[in-house]
C-alpha cells in the first residue's frame, strides 16, 4: 500500500472567521459549519481541506499551544488573470483582511499577492501574466 495525499488541515482559533474568509475565496462549506469544531470542504482534483478548532486539538493533544509568529503554513489561489488577483486582492482587504503583498508583477511570470486569514497564515494569490502564457 501507497499512502495517497488526501487533506490539508488548518488549526484556527475561530472557525466563524476563518469560514467567512476561505468562503470569500469560493469555498463551500456545509450550512452550519461556523459552530462546528471539525469542518470539511471538498477541493479540486478530490483533495479535501479541514478546519480544526485549537479546542479540537487540544482535546487529544493536552498540551498543545498554538505556534508563536507567522503562520506555518501558506496556501495558493489561481485567479485566472491578473485582474482576477487584483479583484480577490481588493474584495479581502476591503473587507479588513490584512495585507501580506500587494498585487505585483512577479519575475517568475505571474501577478501575485498574499493576504493573511484571521490566523495569520499567508494565503497567495496568483494568475499567469499574459506575457507568460
Amino acid at each position: 500500500m501507497t499512502p495517497r495525499f488526501d487533506l490539508v488541515g488548518l488549526v484556527v482559533s475561530d472557525m466563524a472567521a476563518a469560514l467567512e474568509f476561505y468562503r470569500r475565496l469560493g469555498l463551500d462549506f456545509p450550512a452550519g459549519s461556523d459552530r462546528q469544531p471539525h469542518v470539511e470542504a471538498a477541493l479540486p482534483g478530490g483533495l479535501r481541506i479541514a478546519f480544526d478548532t485549537e479546542e479540537t486539538i487540544r482535546s487529544f493533544v493536552q498540551d498543545w499551544e498554538p505556534p508563536q509568529g507567522a503562520g506555518r503554513i501558506g496556501l495558493a489561489f489561481h485567479c485566472e488573470t491578473p485582474g482576477g488577483v487584483d479583484a480577490a486582492f481588493a474584495e479581502l482587504t476591503g473587507a479588513g483582511y490584512r495585507s501580506e503583498l500587494k498585487p505585483f508583477d512577479a519575475a517568475w511570470g505571474q501577478r501575485y499577492a498574499t493576504v493573511l486569514d484571521p490566523d495569520g497564515n499567508g494565503v497567495d494569490l496568483f494568475a499567469p501574466l499574459a506575457s507568460a502564457q
